[in-house]
């Protein structure tokens, strides 16, 4: 049985501190992968697993001032993402995550979004 998660009633947290205004969180979890293939076959026979990157897109409405803070430091921070559902609760931990880009638009018929772009050294789910 699948769980669907509410985004009004989960949380995201940087460094804790609840982050407001969130619109969406999204995350990309990348393994290398490279095939490895008998001399002279066409099937693979075994597979060589290498690096491992986590990405990470944050939209919030607007701006959030603690966030921009961190901007550009070299320092990094942690963002947890508390996934609520009906069925129970998850969380899904970011570490060591830095700021490698951010955009904001504001269209003529909205409000302001900023995305923020991120990667991490890892990410723990459950």
């Amino acid at each position: 049985m699948s769980l669907i998660f509410a985004a009004n009633e989960s949380a995201v947290l940087v460094n804790g501190e609840p982050v407001l205004g969130v619109q969406s969180l999204e995350y990309r979890r990348v393994r290398e992968r490279s095939n490895v293939y008998s001399v002279g076959g066409a099937e693979r026979v075994a597979v060589v697993t290498g690096r491992e990157k986590v990405e990470i897109r944050l939209s919030v409405a607007s701006t959030w001032p603690p966030l921009d803070e961190l901007g550009w430091a070299e320092e990094p921070f942690a963002i947890t993402a508390q996934l609520r559902s009906a069925g129970g609760e998850t969380t899904v931990s970011f570490d060591e995550v830095l700021i490698s880009e951010k955009t904001f638009a504001m269209p003529v018929s909205g409000r302001g979004e900023t995305v923020y772009e991120m990667t991490a050294t890892r990410v723990r789910e459950g």
